[in-house]
């Protein structure tokens, strides 16, 4: 059966592609089909490999058979991920990643995953490629037309199931399988993290036989996650504990004008009832915390007490003077960054910050959360109404949207089924770590001034990760919001650090 799932070396059209002053010529396998019962037509994998290694030479001292395999996600807010090509990014005009990966040497791996609101019937965009996808392929996998098939543990099944359709084809493929390295943003970095996290896991392999997947190893060499999305059923707790107290919120939204999608700042202040909900939250969180056995580089247990006080919020305050730190000695050397930062993040004009003799001394940790301001209601994931991407990704075929925390449960204002246990497990990285077989390598970047979750949440994951022994580079860089991407020169040599060592 899984000769199905052979790679064809030679099913490839030869490209070129310039941008910014580069050029790259790359073979282009794309369409490939990665599972043998693929409910949606967004299952498909792009593949690309620089010429230059096809033809026995080396790019940054990788050949053919050496060559990391970069597997970038397109996911965000739970959405379908459609694949991708190299090109130039739309909103900076510059080569995209996928490009750069390729030009820098890397195989590079774009796969389509379901999101939230894949059916059967949708025939999702693919973004660029020009690829055959017959309808009737998911159609003969026993499905009605019509069906949710991306809900939660879809897309996790479906990154698994590339990973493992590389494998499958290890003496094919191009690039190194045991050099797999995943890349993502906002929920694509939750996707990221998870697949570094979750590696053979038994936990997911109903779903992967279901969707036909190979029988192979689905764990990765090195997760490169931005600003993850993840631990969804603490980030309630988490974000309260950061933003309560702070009432009044904003944020840009796109809305529909007509024909026409158009920015819109949204801004209030919460309700009475939300601000109950926000203390409530908040004092969930120590416990949470506390439950955890974190410890910072000197072996020092991290805690909270009852009002929230304590070494971890002092450790979350450290990595932020860090990051102010950092923006103080680079200032003038981070132009791609500088022009990504929040207005106003300037370090000099920054009355929460203590600076003596060129270095930041002290945060406000209070005042630097007032100024970057909350983002979303209380509840900030787990809707009372159910009215969220992430209550939608808990839903099912029958059942549009599901709570996903035992407090919005209990405060439900629509009377919402509460989502299985596993399930909500299996869409967490943090309960996996140690547990299955997780990458050793793992580079996780969240904007300081990104408020879309908690700093808490990037925190923990990374504090985690280094307690048990896993390689961390992590980082809040300055003034950054949520975003992704943006460092790509830097990402590039991590990935050689590590890949070399």
């Amino acid at each position: 059966m899984e000769d199905n799932l052979r790679f064809d070396q030679s099913g490839y059209k030869m490209k070129r592609f310039e941008a910014g002053g580069q050029s790259v010529q790359f073979r282009a396998y794309e369409g490939i089909r990665y599972c043998l019962n693929p409910r949606n037509p967004i299952q498909r994998l792009n593949l690309y490999v620089p010429e230059t290694l096809c033809q026995g030479g080396a790019v940054n001292g990788y050949t053919l058979k050496t060559a990391p395999i970069f597997v970038p996600n397109t996911v965000g807010g739970y959405m379908p991920g459609p694949v991708d090509e190299p090109g130039v990014n739309l909103r900076t005009g510059e080569p995209n990643t996928i490009f750069q990966a390729l030009f820098h040497g890397y195989v590079v791996a774009a796969p389509g995953l379901r999101g939230r609101t894949s059916r059967m019937e949708s025939q999702e965009f693919f973004v660029g490629a020009k690829v055959d996808v017959d309808i009737e392929d998911v159609k003969e996998s026993g499905e009605n037309s019509g069906r949710m098939v991306g809900r939660a543990p879809a897309v996790i099944v479906d990154m698994k199931a590339v990973i493992r359709y590389l494998r499958h084809n290890k003496e094919q493929i191009p690039g190194d399988v045991e050099k797999i390295i995943t890349n993502g943003t906002s929920a694509g970095g939750a996707l990221s993290a998870l697949a570094g996290a979750t590696g053979n896991s038994p936990d997911y392999e109903p779903y992967l036989e279901e969707i036909g997947a190979a029988k192979e190893r689905d764990d990765i060499f090195a997760a490169s996650c931005y600003c993850p999305i993840h631990n969804l059923e603490n980030a309630d707790a988490a974000y309260e504990w950061l933003f309560s107290g702070e009432n009044r919120y904003q944020r840009m939204k796109l809305i529909r004008d007509g024909e026409e999608i158009r920015p819109f700042l949204e801004q209030g202040y919460l309700t009475e009832e939300e601000q109950t909900y926000s203390k409530a939250l908040k004092k969930q969180f120590p416990s949470y915390v506390n439950g955890l056995d974190l410890k910072d580089d000197r072996g020092n247990f991290l805690l909270l007490d009852d009002s929230g006080e304590g070494s971890f919020k002092e450790w979350v305050k450290e990595h932020v003077r860090k990051a102010a730190q950092k923006e103080l000695e680079t200032h003038d050397s981070c132009g791609r960054l500088e022009k990504l930062a929040v207005a106003g993040s300037r370090i000099e004009e920054q009355n929460y910050l203590t600076v003596r003799d060129g270095k930041v001394a002290d945060v406000d940790f209070d005042a630097f959360v007032k100024k970057i301001t909350r983002m979303k209601k209380a509840p900030a994931f787990d809707a009372v109404d159910l009215d969220s991407p992430e209550c939608e990704e808990f839903g099912t075929e029958e059942i549009y949207a599901r709570h996903f925390t035992k407090f919005a449960y209990e405060n439900s204002q629509v009377n919402g089924a509460f989502a299985e246990e596993k399930l909500i497990q299996m869409m967490n990285p943090v309960p996996y770590i140690g547990k299955a077989d997780t990458a050793k390598y793992w580079r996780i970047r969240h904007g300081a001034f990104d408020r879309d979750t908690s700093l808490a949440i990037p925190v923990i994951l990374a504090t985690i990760l280094k307690n048990k022994g896993y390689e961390v580079d992590f980082a809040l860089p300055w003034g950054l919001p949520h975003s992704g991407d943006y460092d790509l020169e830097e990402l590039f040599c991590w990935i050689d650090e590590v890949c070399k060592c």
